[in-house]
């Protein structure tokens, strides 16, 4: 009897200091890596270019036309990039056409739409807008530096003409820079208004499939895909 409760509390004493198994009911959260170093930068330094040449528009010329010129160099940048970069940085992965943009924001407007691990038909169509507008913007003020660049527009079609008509007499290139002027605060304006888009997709699509987008833009990494995802 005494051998036999001596074996009994060593495996209580055995039972007591064993470690609690690991639940195996909760599968670790897998990531991929999306978006490689070169897209993250390009996006957050237009973030921060963009942001500057706002804020410096009508007091700090000078680093308003240094941002415009970062601005065009990291433009100029995500282009080459959506044709030689990584698989999801391509235009060719992300890029749709009209019925599958349509059909895409058709499901998000019932609530239905897929997740894509790479950018959504609406996020695609709006980064090709934004990328645009930058380009516009960027090329406008470039313009607008030298009155000798603005005379250069009055050499334009015929069709773009009225555009520079000067009612007041003046000359073709005074004209001109008037309408760019008009054309770079338009399309400054512009880009607010698609920015203010581009974070209301984003901050809708973090809360519809549950992951926090910007941060993914910080990281690269989301979360793996699903049956039911498009990667």
């Amino acid at each position: 009897m005494m051998i036999a409760a001596a074996i009994g509390s060593g495996r209580a004493m055995t039972d007591m200091t064993a470690p609690a198994a690991a639940p195996t009911d909760a599968p670790p959260k897998e990531t991929v890596r999306i978006w490689d170093p070169l897209v993250r930068i390009v996006h957050w330094g237009l973030v921060l270019a963009f942001a500057i040449a706002w804020l410096t528009a009508d007091e700090q010329q000078l680093v308003h036309e240094i941002a415009g010129y970062a601005v065009a160099a990291l433009v100029a940048l995500r282009i080459v990039w959506g044709f030689a970069g990584s698989r999801y940085a391509r235009f060719s992965q992300f890029l749709r056409g009209p019925s599958a943009t349509l059909a895409y924001l058709g499901a998000m407007m019932r609530g239905r739409e897929r997740r894509y691990l790479g950018h959504n038909p609406a996020g695609a169509l709006m980064i090709a807008a934004l990328l645009v507008a930058l380009s516009g913007t960027a090329f406008t003020g470039w313009l607008l530096q030298e009155p000798d660049r603005a005379a250069l527009l009055s050499g334009l079609p015929s069709i773009a003409a009225p555009a520079f008509a000067d009612d007041d007499g003046g000359t073709p290139g005074a004209a001109a820079e008037d309408a760019l002027e008009d054309l770079h605060e338009v399309l400054a304006n512009l880009l607010l208004l698609l920015v203010a888009l581009h974070v209301a997709g984003v901050v809708l699509a973090s809360v519809r499939h549950r992951e926090n987008l910007s941060r993914a833009m910080v990281t690269g990494d989301k979360r793996a895909p699903g049956p039911d995802d498009i990667a």
